[in-house]
């Protein structure tokens, strides 16, 4: 366990390290360009990943696309990736819910999306 802590430790270090230097999280040596992988996201608009910071220190992340069983759009992906941001610089953060709006969790990603980004021409996959 405690390895384990360790290992989530380092990553939000990292993760910071990257942001402040100026670098990004998708690495050009695979073929990922941060700027091309955020436009494709856009693409696929749909729900909101919406966050409350409580005064005790428990932060409540809530996956809101009820419509579509809170599946990931495109979007709310790059929406993830900010409030992840925002948690990792929340020095009085102490724990996270993480929940789907309207009593269900997620159904995982929105297909459209997925279909989108593993098209050849989309070179991400």
């Amino acid at each position: 366990m405690a390895k384990s802590l360790l290992k989530t430790a380092s990553l939000s270090g990292r993760t910071k390290l990257l942001h402040q230097t100026g670098l990004s999280l998708y690495s050009t040596s695979h073929g990922f360009y941060e700027e091309e992988v955020k436009k494709t996201l856009q693409q696929f608009p749909g729900g909101s990943i919406d966050l409350q910071k409580e005064d005790n220190g428990i932060g409540i992340l809530t996956l809101n696309n009820p419509s579509r069983m809170n599946a990931f759009s495109g979007v709310m992906m790059l929406q993830l990736l900010e409030k992840v941001i925002e948690l990792e610089n929340w020095t009085e953060g102490k724990g996270l819910i993480v929940r789907g709006a309207k009593n269900t969790f997620s159904s995982g990603s929105d297909l459209n999306a997925v279909k989108s980004l593993g098209t050849p021409e989309a070179n991400f996959l």
